[in-house]
């Protein structure tokens, strides 16, 4: 991949995360009264749950442009340095592969359609198979649709966002086992989690907004699904 389709790439899921806040807030009052409707939850708390959602989305885009979620690494060599010379190692984060994200009950929007694990691994590059959880379907198609409109208005790949409903563990205990999987957002019940676990194995269930260090020690804003990639060692 050169570094102008790596350009574009992040131009495409800058565009992505744009317009999916611009259509997240089309939707207006019919997603507010959708999700107090399957909650028994006041309009009050998804006015607030969308603002977060959308603050999410720009969060990952603003990330995007900052540039540093790379961590891009350059160790020059030393061709003549005894007793053995010093290679050139070069390396820096790419995306992992596809990520299935599991929705929350209690957050319908900021821990499930396009929460923040959904956000952070679209903006890692990666392609979203997103499982919606049975307590609020409804909600869930609303922002998948968006999400979905978004990802063809911006000319993303076909497949890179998916939206699938289950009322048991079959369908995600699956897409866990799948091999094509690289890893899993997970945000539920220890039942589930568990449930999750036990078929899919505990080394990709991994959670995808949490803080990571930075090499002077400040929390990071948000943690992409990427995974380091080191190319072949070079002399210089």
């Amino acid at each position: 991949m050169g570094d102008r389709q790596r350009v574009e790439g992040d131009v495409g899921r800058r565009l992505l995360a744009d317009q999916g806040v611009r259509r997240e807030l089309r939707l207006g009052d019919a997603l507010i009264e959708r999700a107090s409707l399957e909650t028994s939850l006041p309009n009050t708390r998804f006015l607030g749950e969308r603002a977060r959602t959308c603050g999410q989305l720009r969060m990952f885009a603003d990330l995007l442009d900052e540039g540093s979620w790379v961590d891009a690494r350059i160790d020059h060599a030393i061709p003549h340095r005894q007793p053995v010379p010093k290679p050139d190692v070069r390396s820096m984060l790419r995306p992992i592969g596809p990520v299935a994200v599991f929705c929350a009950s209690n957050f319908p929007l900021a821990y499930s359609v396009a929460g923040g694990d959904t956000a952070s691994a679209l903006a890692a590059g990666c392609p979203v198979i997103v499982n919606a959880h049975i307590a609020h379907p409804g909600t869930a198609e609303f922002v998948g649709i968006a999400v979905a409109n978004a990802a063809q208005e911006c000319c993303m790949p076909e497949g890179v966002f998916s939206l699938l409903f289950s009322d048991g563990y079959e369908i995600g205990q699956a897409l866990v086992k799948h091999p094509e999987i690289k890893a899993v957002g997970f945000t539920g019940s220890r039942r589930g989690g568990r449930a999750t676990d036990q078929r899919g194995g505990s080394s990709r269930l991994v959670r995808g907004e949490r803080a990571r260090r930075s090499r002077d020690g400040h929390p990071r804003r948000g943690q992409l699904f990427a995974a380091r990639l080191e190319p072949a060692r070079r002399m210089a």
